[in-house]
């Protein structure tokens, strides 16, 4: 891993949520009630991914992506991308005091 991937960028990425909100709104322009009761999850639950305050699950994903016509992993790579923000931020100077192990080579 390089020194610049190894560092935090500079604002936290967007969560999925945000994406999936304006995709509703904008595009298949559903509520959240009816695009919850089509997925096939709770409006709760939905309203919760959309609003930032919980995690897209790989079924949240596929459900949604089958809704909208979308690909599921995109929205699973933008929610890798916040997780991984907001674990380094958690584990923050902590992480670069771990040593990385090096390789042996025979001789």
């Amino acid at each position: 891993m390089t020194e610049l991937s190894a560092r935090r960028p500079a604002r936290a990425p967007t969560h999925p949520g945000e994406l999936m909100r304006e995709i509703i709104k904008e595009h298949v322009r559903l509520s959240v009630t009816e695009a919850a009761r089509r997925m096939g999850v709770s409006r709760q639950a939905l309203h919760a991914v959309l609003r930032g305050r919980s995690a897209v699950s790989a079924d949240m994903a596929l459900r949604f992506a089958q809704l909208t016509g979308g690909r599921p992993e995109l929205f699973l790579h933008m929610q890798e991308k916040c997780d991984l923000w907001m674990a380094r931020l958690r584990l923050g100077v902590r992480l670069s005091k771990i040593a990385p192990v090096t390789s042996k080579r025979a001789a």
